[in-house]
């Protein structure tokens, strides 16, 4: 809970629970292949759904430097599973998302949603660099921040999570040898991780899936390897043009947006609440800005609404004062904010928040004032998320130095799906409807809901979007794009 808090405080679960104009950027030559004999074997021991799939894993070597590729290598981890069908038609590779998210099961739990396309795909799953088993990265211990006390400010929050954010730089810059390492963090890096494991793979092309920040970084890989991009789902994108910081600011209006009367009017009063007197739940005291998470979190399906309701009710108890013992819904997020994982969470999306010069995943303003500043000025049209999403404070501000390549601008013809919740609170519409103008050769798939991620929802106990799950599946199995953009309902 106390970790928790301070990353409600600061950058924290905004890339865990959840995503400058250059140059176009022309395609880029294929990596040599650094892994020409995969060794395969049994994947880690705590991947028990590949193991129990036959899954193997092996490693792929690749630069650290693509600029200096005789230089300091680092190994990459994927999964396969074997095509069954005899009419095996190559790789399909995925990303979900972050950044900072592993993905070295992420392509088998992608299976049920595939249905029978699965058995015509070698099954390629990956932890990125510097993530998971791929060469990881981490910034040391963090300090245990000192409880909430029982009143505060929203200043007082605010430099909080200044000190968090400057914490976590220092502690990432200075640990083991990552002043080596992070220069080389940025998703056109994982874009080109993912051409040499094509490569090492002897595949000519791959496929691929990938949802919100990994939509991104599929996009980046058609920009850079357009010719090696076969079949590609972009699932809730985001605006090419845009920086991060950006784009978390548009996020504000429609979560807004997504909250109906009643429940607005209690979360204000809660949170008028806890910027004085943050809100007493099993021995600990929850701030407005973890309260403002919370909120965040659970506006993003409609199928979370009864979690929502019932979280506020448990927090108006709370808030009179009155001992409660969280429901299921509350007592799951506050288990999964004070989770072990939060921490490696917090570095994997930092280091590629950082690493990028712009889009995807790069462009958080350096001066904390600035996020203060956009804060308050939110307040008046946003009162429950703008303050989130204005003042969440990027270890980028305290990095040092500047990112080693620009941001990717988006514009080629490569044959691509699209896939568009219409009232998506993570990445606003908008965005997919711009990248689709860049990626001319793209069709969008609109589904008319409220959701962050439309293909295979029932994997995930959500709704299904069949139209949606159909015309994904017919993409990669015959290859037939839609013949024009098209609105699937959300049954």
């Amino acid at each position: 809970m106390r970790v928790a808090s301070a990353v409600a405080a600061g950058l924290g679960l905004a890339t865990l629970l959840a995503s400058g104009t250059v140059a176009a950027t022309g395609p880029a030559k294929p990596p040599k292949s650094f892994s020409s004999a995969l060794r395969w074997g049994r994947c880690p021991a705590d991947q028990k759904e590949l193991n129990e799939a036959g899954a193997r894993c092996a490693k792929v070597t690749v630069p650290l430097d693509y600029a200096d590729p005789g230089g300091r290598t680092i190994r990459l981890t994927i999964s396969r599973v074997k095509a069954k069908s005899p009419e095996r038609r190559g790789i399909l590779l995925s990303n979900p998302g972050g950044p900072g998210g592993t993905g070295l099961a992420h392509t088998l739990a992608l299976r049920p949603a595939l249905k029978d396309v699965a058995d015509h795909y070698d099954l390629i799953g990956f932890d990125p660099r510097f993530l998971g088993e791929s060469t990881p990265i981490t910034c040391g211990a963090a300090p245990r921040p000192a409880p909430a006390g029982p009143t505060t400010t929203p200043r007082a929050d605010f430099e909080a999570s200044v000190r968090a954010a400057r914490d976590t730089a220092r502690r990432c810059r200075e640990h083991g040898d990552n002043a080596e390492l992070l220069p080389h963090a940025s998703t056109r890096n994982v874009a080109r991780d993912m051409d040499a494991i094509r490569a090492a793979l002897g595949e000519r092309r791959l496929s691929y899936y990938g949802v919100s920040y990994g939509a991104d970084l599929g996009a980046v890989y058609t920009q850079l390897f357009p010719r090696r991009a076969d079949r590609i789902v972009l699932d809730s994108s985001t605006d090419p043009a845009a920086t991060q910081y950006e784009l978390f600011q548009r996020s504000g209006a429609p979560a807004e947006a997504a909250l109906d009367g009643a429940v607005r009017s209690d979360i204000r009063e809660l949170l008028r609440r806890a910027e004085r007197h943050p809100l007493p739940v099993e021995g600990e005291r929850l701030n407005a800005p973890l309260l403002r998470m919370i909120f965040k979190q659970l506006v993003q399906h409609e199928e979370y609404d009864p979690q929502l309701a019932s979280v506020v009710a448990d927090l108006k108890k709370a808030a009179t004062g009155e001992e409660i013992e969280p429901g299921p819904a509350l007592a799951g997020l506050l288990e999964l904010l004070s989770s072990p994982e939060l921490e490696s969470g917090m570095v994997g999306g930092a280091i590629f928040m950082c690493g990028d010069g712009g889009w995807p995943a790069g462009g958080w303003p350096k001066d904390p004032q600035t996020y203060w500043k956009n804060m308050q000025r939110s307040r008046a049209t946003q009162p429950v998320f703008g303050p989130y999403v204005n003042g969440m404070i990027a270890p980028c501000a305290f990095w040092g130095g500047e990112p080693r390549e620009p941001g990717t601008e988006i514009g080629n013809d490569v044959p691509a799906l699209l896939l568009q919740a219409r009232h998506d609170n993570n990445v606003p519409y908008e965005g997919a409807l711009a990248l689709h103008r860049r990626l001319t050769g793209s069709r969008l798939l609109t589904a008319d809901i409220r959701a962050h991620g439309v293909y295979g929802r029932g994997s995930d106990g959500l709704t299904p979007v069949p139209c949606a799950d159909r015309a994904v599946n017919t993409y990669l199995r015959e290859g037939k794009l839609p013949a024009a953009d098209l609105t699937c309902g959300g049954t």
